[in-house]
């Protein structure tokens, strides 16, 4: 009867909602609401009914009306708070422009679900509506206003409670939580105050004697007035209040207190003396009830023992006996109540004592109803005077703190219903619950709450327990149907909640392969045998029963045709439809809703993909097709899902399985397509998100056949799209960059092909679409060309970087235009930085990292492209073009080993060296203040390496550029061009020929033999150190080295008794040789020209043999030497080194001693070493180049030097070939007195006069050895024109031609 009445007032929302907001806030009343769900969810539970003596059908019954109760109380709930709640399936988020037919039809559910509830609310029963207000509205509606009162009573609450249990610490909470005052009186006012205090603690905390209790005690008493009242009536007043201690001191203190307050407020009564009358009269009292009422006192205290025990108290008087007695009369009439503990006494019936017949039963109910109307009664009319403010609620804000309070105890009303009960009612009812109060806790976002009744639903849908499947009954049915249908409606509140409801479709989905009795083999990943064949027997478990948990050891089949029984309706066409509209409807949740369903499909489809023997791909399937549904979305909301789905395929596309790696990537593939076809606008990047993937797994994913799925759909991509990628290019390029890599020759190759493919055709088509990511091409192209296991992909590539230099060529303006994210780059060197840098940094990396013929080609490739279209280079993008260019030198970078590193000098850099002086040839008017230094520096650099090759090309190169570009140099520049060669000279000079000793000795024994040879200054045997020098070829650049063994080659040959390290120094002299030789010819040729002075040198043993000294020796090329463009100056610093040059080569040529030292110890050759070419070849240059000057009209300031120098050197020159005993010494110098006496010949007889006085002893003195007849020819015209110039004879007539010059 009772609940029948509450299931009236649960229907009511109204009613439910004011309940709560006048009595469970307010700080007086009882919390109705509170109680009454927590008393419901008892009699759900079916708690006390055994106590009451119930048969199982009435407990039963009971039960379903609590239920109803609670399920009528929630639907209330959702009912109030409908307005807040927003359909998902009301409205899409794709907004589509005209709604279909069919959208309209969706929002009807097939009939099959209808019995869980219509969509928008939860069918409420009778629901009175909002409509209904209460018309005695007194106080107004203020949500928070009512959630701040029901907050502090509930702190009150808490405080009463700890301070029944400990006065003291529930005071201290109250006073932390600011509901209570810290003055002794605002304490007492609490204590006179609120009722629900334990009436003994109340007495044990006033009695206390702690100096701030008793303050309290004295400020409680002080509240009372007892004006106007009679002594017994005013005390029984106070102590209705708290219960006395039972200790005599503190009734002591509350009675002395009592005493004089009452005094204080009868000032005008007589009958007390004083207070110490009122005190002990209080005490009397007190002890005449306990001793007249107390069931443990046998003797009574009569009215004489009485009056007698207060004798001679007010102030050695008595008090008037008549008042007395009347005390007693009282008192004996009805005691002092002193406050007890409520304690609420229910006389319990054994359950046994049953009682005797169904008509005393129904007695007993009536006289029941009939004491519960009386007391109802009693308590209305006692509450009926009291005017409380009644607020009709209308906020639907009032059910999130209603919910909060009672949803533990709905949640162990339903699951304890649905756990231990199977009757069909209980089960609808516990889940039409649940669901409400899902609802609830996701229309007001209480996260906690929603969780749990969602893990609960989750919970008896079986599906996620390890035995689940075999239990499965009717009910769990109906909760998978119930979960589907909660994350149909209401998925866009469920947040983590997915998680839960997720796992269980993804398990239902297994569910449901056994219930339709699926073949093993259709169960993704079942493990074959070797033969191919299923491994399973007759007594096996099939594996997906395995793989739900279902059995263990061998199998009952006709268990599992009944569990395929029990499964089998969740296979039903409703529950499959419904679970596809979960994924079909994803479409229609919101921005954030959408996240967190994408984000728990892919951690429920992580985990089904854990499995090592049966991986699923159920979850990935449905991640692929809700990108399809929901690629629609605006790109904001896009980017956000594919941040999850995206790195969901990175981590699949990486799986050990390669049967789900595949279906990622192919996925990945069919997805990018589709979006692809979208298009993408300029300076957008979201492409490169959603093809990162790919990059990812190319990365990470080390199994070919995935690489070559990879690159085959990147392929595809290409050749199907490539109108519409604009900043996918850049992913693309990268796998294709790390294919490049690869040492699978089809996937390089693929890779290749198509990296071609965009390179020649794409490019041409779409270049503004593809600049952004035109580096990345490069940098591509270049890691093919570095991939040393495809020489022939690596030649490719070199002519695709050299084919895209063409595009960077074509069309600047294109790169011009590109804005992206280096704005800070100026327009007019975007070209730059986008175009030529990449394409020739790149070469310049394909040089340092590739094998020889790789690398020739890239150095070829990257020259090429300078001089090809260097003109439209800025001067300082040169500057940063010979930073990478002269990284081919730097020695850091070179290769360890000695071999390569001297294979890397004579090829590359050599290679390099000629280059760069080209380019600078074709570039000088940009390059000279830009370059010449660094290129002085290069050279310089080269003839310091121990490579003889390198060296050779370094004063070769260094002839090169001053000849091609002398004429334009100024005087500042050759200036540093002298610097340059003296530089050189000066550290090529092999001084250590002259200073080394061999370890541990003297120089030479001393023997008779050595003594002898001492004598022939240079013995027969002697070998020049420069006579392995290569010959020059026409133009002037060594042969190549295979034209014949290095010095240093053949010195190892030769002799091996060398020791290692001194073989080391020995090369490096050789090379200090050869440069220095080298260096002198340089000079030559840079003053005179190359092959100038050799034709010179020719003609003048020519003339000499014919005797016809008429000197037609004009050399015409005379003008193409540098002569001209050089100071006098400069020309004398030139002298000073070649004649340095010549005084060592004469040192050495002269010590024989350390000739031999050297020779012994294994220094070059078959015989002792010498320098006689350098010695004759830098004299006949100084010679040449001071008698140049001594003809020059044009220096005629620095003729007196000229001369002063011309006789120094000549003189010195002639006396030193005296010295020379040795034949093949004195032959070698037969060209160079050829020279000097031919050009002396030449000269004016005034300046003849000085020279031949100077040489006359000395060539006097020449006469003597035996000379070829070409040299005593010319002495000859010598010493006849002598005999002319000073007058001794007269010119003979036919040789008047002469004088005449």
């Amino acid at each position: 009867m009772v609940i029948q009445t509450l299931t009236r007032i649960c229907a009511d929302a109204q009613s439910v909602v004011d309940i709560y907001v006048n009595y469970d806030c307010d700080l007086n009343a009882a919390n109705i609401f509170e109680r009454l769900v927590n008393d419901l969810s008892k009699i759900a539970q079916g708690r006390g009914s055994q106590e009451l003596g119930m048969s199982n059908v009435q407990e039963l019954s009971l039960r379903k009306k609590g239920l109803e109760c609670l399920v009528s109380i929630l639907k209330c709930m959702v009912e109030w708070s409908k307005d807040q709640y927003v359909n998902p399936n009301s409205q899409t988020t794709l907004g589509q422009e005209k709604p279909t037919e069919q959208d309209s039809n969706e929002t009807k559910h097939p009939e099959t679900i209808n019995r869980y509830g219509s969509l928008n609310s939860l069918d409420s029963t009778a629901s009175s509506g909002i409509g209904s207000y209460s018309t005695q509205m007194s106080g107004t509606d203020n949500p928070e206003q009512f959630e701040v009162l029901k907050q502090q009573k509930e702190i009150i609450e808490q405080g009463i409670d700890l301070f029944n249990k400990k006065p003291k610490r529930g005071i201290q909470y109250l006073q932390e939580q600011g509901m209570l005052g810290t003055t002794p009186e605002d304490i007492a006012q609490f204590l006179h105050q609120e009722e629900r205090l334990d009436s003994t603690q109340v007495g044990e905390f006033l009695g206390d004697n702690d100096k701030f209790n008793k303050e309290v005690m004295y400020a409680y008493v002080d509240q009372h007035d007892f004006s106007g009242k009679d002594f017994v009536s005013a005390l029984r007043m106070f102590l209705e209040g708290f219960r006395l201690p039972g200790e005599a001191q503190k009734i002591d203190r509350l009675m002395e207190k009592f005493a004089a307050r009452y005094l204080e407020c009868n000032q005008g009564q007589t009958l007390f003396a004083s207070a110490d009358t009122a005190y002990v009269l209080a005490y009397s009292i007190i002890m005449l009830t306990t001793d007249l009422h107390s069931p443990q006192v046998k003797n009574k205290m009569t009215k004489e023992q009485y009056i007698k025990m207060n004798r001679g108290i007010n102030d050695s008087k008595d008090l008037p006996e008549e008042y007395l007695s009347a005390i007693y009369n009282e008192i004996a009439g009805k005691k002092i109540s002193m406050k007890e503990t409520k304690e609420l006494t229910i006389p319990t019936k054994s359950s046994k004592q049953s009682v005797a017949s169904e008509k005393q039963r129904r007695l007993l109910y009536n006289l029941e109803m009939e004491q519960m109307a009386k007391t109802a009664k009693a308590l209305m009319e006692a509450v009926s005077h009291v005017q409380a403010p009644f607020t009709s609620a209308t906020h639907l804000e009032h059910v999130r703190p209603m919910f909060k309070l009672a949803w533990t105890p709905f949640l162990a009303a339903f699951s304890v219903g649905l756990q231990d009960c199977d009757d069909t009612e209980v089960a609808s009812l516990c889940l039409e619950g649940i669901r409400c109060a899902i609802r609830i806790a996701c229309i007001f976002n209480i996260q906690l709450e929603r969780d749990a009744y969602v893990q609960a639903l989750a919970r008896f849908t079986l599906l996620t327990v390890s035995s689940g499947i075999t239990e499965m009954k009717q009910k769990n049915i109906d909760t998978i149907k119930t979960l589907i249908t909660v994350a149909h409606t209401d998925g866009n509140y469920l947040g983590n909640s997915w998680h839960e409801i997720l796992k269980c479709i993804s398990q239902l989905e297994l569910a449901q392969l056994i219930g339709t009795g699926v073949k093993p083999r259709y169960i993704s990943g079942t493990v074959r045998g070797r033969e191919g064949s299923f491994t399973g027997t007759k007594d096996q478990a099939p594996d997906e029963f395995v793989g739900l948990g279902l059995v263990g050891g061998n199998v009952d089949w006709k268990q599992i045709a009944s569990i395929q029984e029990s499964i089998g309706e969740t296979s039903s066409q409703s529950v499959v439809v419904a679970v596809d509209r979960i994924f079909t409807g994803s479409t229609r949740l919101d921005g954030n809703a959408i996240v967190d369903f994408v984000r728990w499909l892919c951690a429920v489809s992580m985990d089904e993909l854990l499995s090592a023997t049966h991986p699923r791909m159920f979850s990935l399937q449905k991640i692929v097709e809700i990108s399809y549904y929901n690629m629609g979305r605006i790109r904001l909301q896009w980017s956000r899902i594919w941040e999850v789905i995206g790195d969901h395929f990175n981590k699949v596309g990486c799986n050990p399985n390669e049967d789900v790696a595949i279906f990622a990537v192919d996925s990945l593939r069919q997805l990018s397509m589709k979006f692809l076809e979208k298009g993408e606008l300029a300076n957008f990047r979201f492409q490169k998100d959603f093809l990162r993937p790919f990059e990812h797994i190319m990365k990470r994913n080390r199994s070919p056949t995935i690489r070559d799925m990879v690159v085959r759909c990147i392929a595809q991509m290409v050749n199907s799209q490539a109108a519409n990628i604009r900043s996918g290019w850049k992913n693309i390029f990268s796998v294709f960059h790390l294919a490049a890599s690869d040492q699978d020759e089809s996937i390089v190759e693929l890779a290749f092909q198509t990296t071609g493919h965009i390179v020649t055709i794409v490019f041409e088509k779409h270049f503004p679409a593809t600049i952004d990511s035109f580096q990345d091409a490069v940098k591509c192209l270049s890691e093919f060309a570095c991939n040393a296991a495809f020489p022939d992909t690596s030649m490719e590539a070199i002519r695709l970087i050299r084919h895209c230099a063409k595009y960077v060529s074509d069309r600047p303006q294109a790169f011009k235009e590109y804005t992206s994210d280096d704005m800070n780059v100026a327009p007019e060197d975007r070209v730059w930085v986008r175009g030529w840098f990449p394409i020739l940094f790149e070469l310049s990396c394909i040089i340092n990292r590739c094998k020889l013929d790789v690398r020739t080609r890239g150095l070829t490739v990257m020259f090429e492209i300078m001089k090809t279209y260097g003109h439209t280079y800025e001067k300082h993008w040169w500057q940063d073009l010979f930073r990478i260019v002269f990284r081919i030198f730097d020695n850091m970078k070179l290769p360890e080993q000695q071999t390569e590193k001297a294979e890397w000098m004579t090829t590359t850099c050599n290679h390099a060296l000629y280059a760069i002086c080209d380019v600078f040839t074709q570039y000088l008017e940009v390059l000279s203040d830009v370059l010449l230094d660094d290129i002085f520096a290069q050279l310089y650099w080269c003839v310091q390496q121990d490579n003889e090759q390198l060296a050779r090309s370094g004063t070769n190169c260094l002839e090169n550029v001053v000849i091609l570009n002398g004429e334009k140099f100024t005087l500042e520049i050759w200036d540093k061009t002298c610097t340059c060669m003296l530089d050189i000279f000066k550290t090529t000079i092999p001084h250590a020929l002259l200073t080394w000793r061999p370890v541990g000795g003297e120089l030479c024994s001393g023997s008779p033999s050595d003594a002898k040879e001492k004598l022939d200054t240079i013995s027969q045997k002697s070998v020049d150190i420069h006579d392995s020098v290569q010959p020059r070829s026409s133009d002037g650049r060594p042969y190549q080295p295979s034209a014949g063994p290095t010095a240093g080659e053949e010195m190892s040959k030769t002799r091996p008794t060398a020791k290692f390290p001194e073989q080391k120094l020995f090369a490096a002299l050789l090379i200090k040789c050869v440069v220095q030789l080298e260096l002198i010819q340089t000079i030559d040729n840079i003053v005179f020209f190359p092959a100038t002075s050799k034709k010179e040198d020719a003609e003048n043993l020519a003339a000499a043999q014919r005797d016809a000294v008429d000197f037609d020796v004009h050399v015409d090329t005379q003008d193409q030497g540098m002569y001209r463009f050089l100071t006098s100056q400069q020309l004398f610093k030139l002298l000073d080194c070649l004649l340095e040059s010549h005084r060592f080569a004469k040192a050495f040529n002269s010590n024989n001693e350390q000739r031999t030292a050297l020779w012994k110890a294994g220094f070059k050759g078959k015989s002792k070493p010498n320098l006689l070419k350098q010695e004759t070849s830098s004299l006949a240059c100084g010679l040449r180049i001071l008698f140049r000057m001594y003809m020059d009209e044009s220096r005629t300031s620095a003729w007196e030097e000229v001369q002063h120098r011309l006789l120094n050197v000549c003189s010195e020159a002639l006396s030193y070939f005296l010295t020379l005993t040795s034949e093949s010494h004195r032959e070698a110098w037969t060209n160079l007195l050829l020279l000097f006496l031919t050009k002396v010949l030449k000269i004016s007889d005034e300046r003849f006069k000085a020279h031949a006085s100077f040489y006359y002893p000395l060539l006097c003195e020449i006469m003597q050895f035996d000379l070829i007849p070409e040299l005593r020819a010319v002495l000859r015209r010598f010493f006849l024109r002598i005999g002319v110039v000073f007058q001794i004879s007269q010119p003979p007539e036919q040789e008047s031609g002469i004088s005449k010059q």
